[in-house]
């Protein structure tokens, strides 16, 4: 298996993978708070995804303007413009294929880095085994107005999964659910190469965060060293949880996320058998595999359910493999499919 270069004294150097779709409204606030870090990034890789807003326009005019009143900006900017969009995984995968630092941030287009991003999160690395830094978030809206909400309180991460998260142990956390979003990732370059072809029932993130699981190197910084910007078209987003919307995921039809749930394990447990040093990950991902398809194997009627999810409640695979109590009142209630469906 390749390895990551030993720590050195010179400094880590930093891409940035930034990728585009139509975010000519918000990606120049992006570019300049990106410019503007100390240190600085060596390179910014845009993969811009077949916008027709004048996103890669507006890109390039910011990076001239920081040239011009910065004339020793060292700064590389490369555009990849596709005729077709890839997809937000696909952009991101081909995106950071590009990149040649030592480390790549991953960056949407509409979010803002807070000054000092750089210099807080580079020190990680130098940690060695850190292959994977993340961070909590600010909740800010269209207008970049802090909400007062955090990326990590939405999405119900608990004290001991944050505690988890900190320390190394995050297999632990994301066997059970992702909580790493890939706009707070910085990587090296070597676990990302390593991680490649990304699977297509993963998301870029969810995978890049699993992968450096697996190999004890993902690190979470609890700071909110980024504004995720909520302004309703969001690829991917972040909202605080309600009792409604809780009521609403209990209504979720089984017949597309049961299904999706597996095909993640699965391709987990195939990426995992090409590498025998990570043999407890392995059987930890087929014991996954094996409750996930246990779950979508249930019936249909909901009170035929009752035996399956008593004995894996009694066993323990909920709370070691799923949200406990949470997925074990979807599988008691979610209708099998949608009114009309089969």
């Amino acid at each position: 298996m390749p390895t990551d270069p030993p720590s050195t004294d010179a400094p880590l150097a930093v891409s940035v993978a930034l990728c585009t779709h139509n975010g000519s409204a918000f990606v120049g606030e992006q570019i300049r708070s990106i410019l503007s870090q100390v240190p600085a990034p060596a390179e910014i890789v845009v993969g811009d995804d077949a916008s027709s807003d004048g996103t890669v326009a507006v890109v390039r005019s910011i990076v001239e303007q920081h040239r011009a009143e910065h004339p020793g900006s060292a700064i590389a900017l490369r555009i990849i413009e596709r005729d077709r969009p890839l997809g937000v995984t696909r952009n991101f995968e081909q995106t950071i294929a590009a990149c040649r630092g030592d480390v790549v941030a991953l960056s949407d287009q509409d979010d803002v880095w807070p000054a000092g991003r750089l210099a807080r999160l580079l020190p990680v690395f130098d940690d060695a085994a850190v292959l994977l830094v993340h961070t909590d978030a600010r909740l800010v809206d269209a207008g970049g107005q802090d909400s007062g909400a955090r990326l990590l309180s939405t999405l119900e991460a608990s004290p001991r999964e944050r505690e988890l998260l900190e320390h190394g142990d995050a297999l632990d956390v994301l066997i059970r659910r992702n909580l790493v979003t890939g706009a707070t990732v910085l990587v090296r370059r070597a676990l990302a190469e390593r991680s490649m072809p990304f699977p297509e029932s993963w998301v870029h993130d969810e995978w890049l965060a699993m992968m450096a699981a697996v190999e004890g190197g993902l690190r979470l910084v609890p700071e909110p060293w980024l504004d995720y910007r909520q302004h309703g078209a969001n690829v991917i987003g972040a909202s605080e949880v309600t009792w409604a919307r809780r009521f609403e995921r209990l209504r979720e039809p089984r017949d597309e996320r049961a299904p999706r749930l597996v095909a993640r394990a699965a391709a987990l447990v195939e990426r995992l058998q090409e590498r025998p040093e990570q043999a407890d990950a392995l059987q930890l991902a087929r014991a996954k595999l094996a409750h996930e398809r246990a779950r979508a194997a249930m019936p249909g009627w909901q009170p035929l359910r009752l035996p399956a999810i008593i004995g894996a409640a009694l066993a323990g695979r909920y709370s070691r493999f799923s949200r406990g109590a949470i997925d074990i009142a979807r599988d008691l209630v979610q209708p099998a499919t949608r009114r009309g469906g089969r």
